[in-house]
């Protein structure tokens, strides 16, 4: 029977105050519904007997679960009674062997009287070895009943919860307590699809979930819960894919076949020839630009493997039958980079370019706005000033976003507003593992570039110790010498006295001066304006420049073909996605390029992981693996690359064939009712709703 709404905040049970819930706010718990679905990070088995005489065998650590009597009560340490501490002696007295331990009252000397000498208690607690003594000083002791029954928490297998601020086990055990008592959860799957695959109701899976009675149970609820979770996840994303309305649809069917001559004639001009991944991911994308239904595609290839010059193809087959493409970039200079590669590429074939950011005002701004919505603009290229309420299309029908991780998803839909059912095309140079790409973008196909151009060599990694650090600096002189390019990047732009990270402020100095005297160099970082950041690239590309001295505002869209050395100062501090991407900006020809990783003496054991992955691959879905293995769903799609996935049961590294499953069970279902929803009181569905597992909030680039 359903009581308690379960959208209700926490602080509406009993017993839960001002601090109790500060605590479960930041565990990011506001309502009972997130609360009941908060997972134990792992459970404690008390219902097999660990007797005292059985620990000494056992490492530190070891819990004891056992009944005791106390023998003795003794003070040590400290020359007055307030500063000596208690130490109770306890034999077993469980009947599987004897024992003694000393439990350590450290600050608690008032146990002296409630753990009284000759009565007996269910103690539960890590012991360690001191000499020939057991000893423990975190510990449970509970009163033996006079009647026999089983002792407080003996014999339960128990959660152990995350804890934040005041919160305690004790009291969050009560608070899901309390919300079990109260509720009866519905079933949230169809019954054919639960008998199909062996699913428990949900009622039964929550409550196992928390309080199971055996561990084998914790198996079979979480497999339940993660389906479930997995489902309406595929639920919520791919509804989209079946939301429009048939009359709807045939007003999308727009693009001629005949569109593909003018894609022809560009493609000729070029002095290469497409790879075979280029011309098969393009063929997707023109069957999904002649479909009735609009496109919703993610094109993700590795640093270098020729997207864009996929995009600029594919907006061609849109633009020969009339109609306009709007090209959205995260950043100003990335934007303008496109511009000027776009403009180089297709204005030969007649097709119009503008470009606008927030730094095109006034009358240039204006005559541009008209020249849009007039329809004499084909291509427009620009930032998130695309999606502002002044501009107009005439006819928007394809919208490509580069670099979409940096976009939220607001951002996204105020620009679909400006066309008619437009088509989508989403590219990412940041790989994504295959069970996040069927799960954080499961309303999207996918399409993937895995071959470089020809010619293209693999660039060299190296691991440098920071006492190496000049053998690197006659290196990358080596290539100075040879007419080449390099890239320095550090973390922070200048030295604020908080760490010992080098800046590129003082490195610069450093550089100049005393590395490479008189080689020409630039500084370049975030506080610069646009127009001094678009000034020293056109220098760098020009070569009036030999180095740069960054932070990561390189890392992403800076094309110098002759830039054949990246330095990156404390490697260690990066993230996979970040490494691989600034490792991307040199490589971009035939020359034979370097990565220089540069670490500190101190590494985590992580950060060794992910330096090892470097200097082994230059694979980019290779890396996106392992960076889900190393660090886990939640880190990689942080809000400062594509939202942060809050799965709570399902593991997007161990149920793949789950994922698979719930994907197409959820496009099953969605055939026959688009407009599908389960359980009156539906619980997962109901935390989903609320808060969507992937935030995509628009990213700082720094």
């Amino acid at each position: 029977m359903f009581i308690r709404e379960l959208a209700q905040s926490v602080a509406t049970l009993h017993g839960v105050g001002k601090s109790a819930a500060n605590g479960y706010e930041a565990l990011g718990i506001k309502t009972l519904a997130d609360l009941v679905l908060l997972p134990p990070r792992a459970w404690e088995d008390r219902s097999v007997i660990m007797p005292l005489g059985k620990l000494r065998r056992e490492p530190d650590g070891t819990f004891a679960n056992t009944f005791v009597e106390v023998v003795s009560h003794s003070f040590f340490g400290g020359r007055t009674a307030r500063k000596r501490t208690l130490k109770i002696i306890v034999k077993d007295i469980s009947g599987e062997g004897d024992g003694r331990l000393s439990l350590l009252c450290f600050g608690r000397n008032f146990l002296e009287k409630t753990l009284k000498v000759g009565r007996c208690y269910y103690l539960y607690g890590a012991v360690t070895h001191h000499m020939t003594d057991l000893q423990c000083t975190q510990f449970e002791m509970t009163p033996l009943p006079d009647d026999g029954t089983e002792p407080g928490n003996f014999g339960k297998i128990l959660p152990i919860y995350p804890l934040s601020g005041a919160l305690s086990q004790r009291i969050i055990r009560r608070d899901v307590q309390a919300i079990l008592a109260e509720n009866q959860f519905d079933d949230e799957l169809p019954a054919d699809l639960m008998s199909r695959f062996n699913l428990l109701p949900l009622d039964r899976a929550i409550r196992l979930w928390h309080f199971p009675s055996a561990m084998d149970e914790v198996s079979a609820a979480r497999r339940t819960l993660a389906f479930t979770e997995l489902f309406y996840l595929q639920i919520i994303a791919r509804r989209r894919s079946f939301s429009i309305p048939d009359g709807e649809r045939a007003l999308t069917g727009r693009v001629a076949k005949a569109a593909g001559e003018l894609e022809r004639k560009f493609i000729g001009t070029l002095p290469f020839s497409l790879t075979a991944d280029q011309q098969t991911v393009l063929g997707e994308i023109r069957g999904d630009l002649d479909s009735s239904t609009p496109m919703n595609r993610l094109l993700q290839g590795d640093v270098g493997s020729g997207k864009t010059l996929v995009a600029w193809i594919s907006a061609l087959h849109v633009i020969a039958a009339g109609y306009q493409v709007a090209f959205m970039a995260p950043t100003e200079l990335l934007a303008r980079q496109h511009a000027e590669h776009a403009a180089e590429l297709l204005e030969p074939l007649g097709i119009r370019i503008a470009f606008l950011t927030g730094s095109v005002k006034g009358k240039e701004r204006k005559l541009l706005l008209d020249a849009l919505a007039q329809g004499k603009v084909d291509i427009i290229i620009g930032t998130h000033a695309l999606f502002s309420k002044e501009v107009e299309f005439r006819a928007l029908r394809y919208i490509i976003i580069d670099e979409q991780h940096r976009f939220g998803v607001e951002q996204r839909m105020a620009l679909l507003g400006k066309g008619e059912a437009p088509d989508v095309l989403l590219m990412t140079a940041t790989p994504i593992p295959r069970t996040l790409a069927l799960t954080v973008f499961g309303d999207l196909n996918v399409s993937t570039i895995h071959t470089m151009p020809a010619g293209r060599l693999p660039i060299v990694t190296h691991l440098v110790a920071d006492k190496s650090r000049e053998r690197m600096y006659r290196a990358v002189g080596v290539e100075f010498e040879r007419g080449h390019q390099a890239y320095f990047v550090y973390p922070r732009i200048d030295d604020t006295g908080e760490s010992e990270l080098r800046d590129v402020t003082n490195m610069y100095e450093f550089l100049s001066s005393e590395v490479y005297p008189g080689v020409p160099a630039a500084l370049i970082h975030s506080r610069l304006s646009e127009d001094e950041k678009v000034d020293i690239l056109f220098r760098f590309r020009n070569g009036e420049l030999r180095y740069l001295v960054s932070t990561s505002v390189v890392e992403v869209g800076i094309d110098i073909p002759n830039a054949t050395c990246m330095v990156i100062e404390h490697a260690d501090r990066f993230g996979l996605s970040a490494l691989h991407q600034l490792r991307g900006r040199v490589g971009r020809s035939d020359l034979q390029s370097y990565c220089f990783l540069v670490y500190g003496d101190e590494l985590s054991d992580e950060a060794k992981q992910r330096l090892k992955v470097m200097r082994e691959s230059t694979d980019g879905f290779y890396i996106a693996e392992q960076d889900l293995l190393i660090r886990g769903p939640g880190e990689i799609t942080g809000t400062k690359q594509s939202g942060f996935l809050r799965l709570r049961f399902a593991s997007l590294t161990d149920d793949l064939p789950m994922i698979q499953v719930a994907r197409t069970e959820a496009d099953r279902i969605l055939t026959e009712d688009p407009g599908f929803i389960s359980g009156s009181n539906s619980v997962i569905r109901l935390v989903l709703a609320k808060a969507p597992p992937f935030d995509d909030e628009v990213a700082e680039v720094s």
